[in-house]
């Protein structure tokens, strides 16, 4: 058998190949033409049989026969052809290829391009990146005989770019499931068009539209239109814009409307009252970079009533219930952060304390004339107004809105010191001047406070119309605060502590013990006498007690606090890194005057972290009133992987006798088991044990069919006085996820946490 090769330049003589204009191109890349059978060539073309192969720059050819016109620069395949281009892979019995255009025509081809796969009667190439095929057949599935396939009369393929088919029928096997005239899908991002149907209780059946596709190259938008049995039709759009030079600003516009025909509905057990048929959402949310350390923020909210992202975007209100509204302007330095903002009331439902506005300037912590002793301080001035959120009912609030000017400026001065290479101190005194132009006149007010030491004697009842505000005049309050922090470490090896079992590799303890004092003192501080902007808020935690950290400005009183604690680190190598194995922190607090805590101690606190092994892991944060009386709380969290088919996390909520917050014992359980490589089930609950409900209980049934996943669900909650229902079923495609056909019967977890599950 004679083997020969052809190399076919375009630098050769214009009698051999007629050279123009157009393939002058070529004169740079040569075209080999090998085969088995023989080679010929005569008046430009040339000839090859049996096993030819073709190389051309970084295509590679190959087919039973081929003739290539060096005057068209076409190549003529025929038997068992094979294209290999860049990422790409046709196959087929017949077709052309130019070589200098890049064009394929062919008759039964078929062409890889991950993650899809497409063949047709006949492609041809229709522009640099884009191919026609009649009579196609689109799939992702690898294989003669795909499990889904999408049929369509013709369509259009633009590389990385979209797709685009149609009078398109959707097989799964050889079974016809549903019917497109017209599909438009992008290849990246861009473009995705999401129809859901649904159920819930509160809405009916439903079907949820959504369409994303791009406006501009730097603009995206998204169409809603969404149908509820119980609820009626909701139109929204969406719009993500980024600009600026490097394109690091961002707009995001979103838009809902609705006509409730049941705005009444309430699947929750507290009391409404009245709310509009006409029901919206408009946010907008921007980070505008005007130049390197100049940044512009907006984020604006304005809701038709309270309940309307209750009622429809349930995973955004489990996360934020009252959105802020608030536009700034910050100026960013090595040493200093200076920001404007005004903060206002767009939603008249909400209680807010507007800022109308507030400038403040924060100093970052800095040495003084290269010193060791570092100063640090803030400045700020607002025009502060506390708004009541107001009532439908009575067409205003029951309690009176307030409103002052103030001027607060901080300044201190820390310096750090190390003495006898491990014991680290850091003393602190500090300065605070605080002028308010209205203040609050208690002389009249009636008032006993609680005798229970955890609620601050200076807590009064927010102003009434009935018993409205007696204004005190202006007043200048001056602090002065001390302080000073210690702590050092002492660390042991055992090199010798070595268990695969437990996960180690060596053991090394470290304990570091620490302390803070604080000392603050001022000049008629009673906070009841100062109308209450950033105010005390209750909480569960310990507060800071150093400046700036404590941040409730107008709730500051005199103090005198020591807080005392341990932490303990056992660490062990693993990867060629150093994890923490064990880390456990206790620390309290002795109030020898402290206004938010009227007893001698506070409760002994304990932070655990453990994590022996990368598949188990145990933390326990609790608070338990071991010195003197107060609350108990304690939450656990325990996640760890038996098995290797077998996922189980537990956690347990607990908090008893807290006088702000009502006693909960809240338990949390998931577990997700693979069965075998197709099948896996899954289960989620949350019990309150103080109330005897089973608030939620969630169960999932997961099936791997090869190119798609699919998973079935079922969820019931209990929201006091009504149980709501739901089904979930959806259909994920692995290759391409925006491809799929999505039966949301719980919409309103779009976007929640999976609790451990799998996605």
């Amino acid at each position: 058998m004679r083997r020969l090769t052809i190399l076919i330049f375009a630098a050769l003589s214009r009698a051999v190949f007629g050279q123009t204009a157009q393939n002058s191109e070529l004169k740079e890349q040569p075209i080999e033409i090998t085969a088995t059978g023989g080679t010929s060539y005569d008046s430009g073309i040339a000839t090859a049989h049996e096993n030819v192969a073709i190389h051309v720059g970084e295509t590679d050819i190959y087919s039973d026969h081929a003739t290539y016109n060096s005057a068209t620069h076409v190549v003529h395949l025929e038997g068992n052809v094979r294209i290999y281009r860049g990422t790409e892979f046709y196959t087929g019995e017949r077709g052309t290829y130019n070589t200098e255009t890049k064009a394929i025509n062919a008759d039964q081809l078929r062409t890889i391009n991950t993650p899809f796969f497409l063949q047709g009667d006949n492609v041809s190439t229709i522009s640099d990146d884009g191919k026609l095929v009649q009579n196609g057949i689109f799939t992702t599935h690898d294989s003669a005989n795909p499990d889904f396939r999408l049929r369509a009369r013709r369509v259009r393929v633009y590389e990385g770019d979209r797709v685009i088919m149609r009078d398109v029928t959707f097989y799964v096997g050889r079974v016809p499931i549903f019917y497109w005239p017209y599909i438009y899908q992008s290849l990246d991002d861009e473009f995705s068009i999401i129809v859901s149907p649904a159920y819930l209780s509160s809405w009916g059946a439903s079907l949820l539209g959504r369409v994303t596709f791009p406006i501009t190259d730097q603009i995206k938008g998204t169409v809603h239109l969404d149908l509820r049995g119980r609820r009626g039709v909701a139109v929204g759009f969406d719009s993500e814009i980024r600009f600026g030079e490097k394109k690091d600003s961002f707009a995001k516009l979103r838009t809902y409307f609705l006509d409730d025909q049941n705005p009444l509905l309430n699947r929750t057990s507290l009391p409404r009252g009245s709310i509009p048929t006409a029901r919206y959402r408009v946010s907008l949310d921007s980070r505008i970079k005007l130049t390197d350390d100049l940044t512009g923020w907006i984020n604006v909210t304005k809701l038709s009533d309270p309940f309307v992202l209750q009622d429809f975007f349930q995973s955004e209100f489990r996360v934020d219930p009252v959105p802020d509204n608030v536009v700034g302007l910050t100026k960013h330095n090595d040493n200093y952060t200076l920001t404007a903002f005004t903060r206002f009331q767009a939603n008249d439902f909400f209680e807010t304390t507007e800022r109308l506005p507030e400038i403040a300037l924060d100093i970052k912590r800095q040495p003084v004339f290269g010193g060791p002793i570092f100063y640090e301080g803030e400045a700020s001035f607002a025009n502060l107004q506390r708004n009541f959120p107001k009532d439908a009912t009575f067409q205003g609030s029951l309690l009176q809105d307030y409103d002052a000017l103030r001027f607060d400026t901080f300044h201190q001065f820390v310096y750090p010191k190390t003495y006898m290479g491990w014991l680290a101190v850091v003393p602190r005194v500090g300065f605070r001047a605080t002028y308010y132009d209205q203040t609050r006149n208690i002389d009249g007010i009636v008032f006993t406070p609680s005798d229970n030491p955890l609620i601050p004697e200076f807590l009064l009842p927010p102003p009434t119309l009935a018993e409205p505000l007696q204004r005190g005049g202006d007043r200048l309050r001056l602090l002065a605060n001390a302080g000073v922090e210690a702590s050092f470490k002492v660390s042991r090896t055992w090199e010798n502590a070595q268990s695969r079992a437990l996960g180690l590799d060596g053991l090394r303890h470290i304990i570091q013990p620490f302390m803070n004092f604080s000392y603050v003192t001022g000049n008629d501080t009673d906070p009841a006498k100062i109308l209450q902007f950033d105010r005390y808020i209750p909480s569960t935690q310990l507060r800071p007690i150093d400046f700036p950290q404590f941040t409730s400005i107008d709730s500051i009183d005199h103090w005198s606090i020591g807080r005392l604690g341990v932490r303990n680190r056992l660490q062990t190598r693993r990867d060629d890194a150093t994890i923490n194995w064990l880390e456990l922190e206790t620390y309290f607090d002795i109030n020898f005057d402290n206004p938010y805590d009227r007893t001698g101690y506070s409760n002994v606190f304990n932070r655990l972290r453990f994590s022996p092994l990368p598949w188990a892991s145990l933390s326990i944060s609790s608070q338990l009133p071991v010195l003197t009386n107060g609350f108990s709380e304690v939450n656990t969290d325990v996640r760890f992987q038996p098995l290797a088919n077998l996922q189980l996390a537990f956690s347990h909520r607990f908090l008893n006798e807290n006088p702000f917050f009502q006693n909960s014992s809240l338990y949390g359980m998931s577990a997700y088991y693979r069965i075998d490589a197709n099948w896996a089930v899954g289960a989620y609950g949350r019990y309150e044990a103080s109330t005897g409900f089973i608030e939620e209980q969630r169960y999932s049934v997961y099936r791997d069919l090869t190119s798609w996943v699919a998973s079935l669900g079922a969820v019931i909650r209990n929201n006091g006085s009504v149980k709501e229902y739901g089904l979930l079923l959806t259909f994920t495609l692995k290759a391409l996820p925006k491809f799929g056909f999505d039966l949301n019967v719980d919409p309103g977890a779009q976007g929640e946490e999976n609790h451990g599950f799998p996605p």
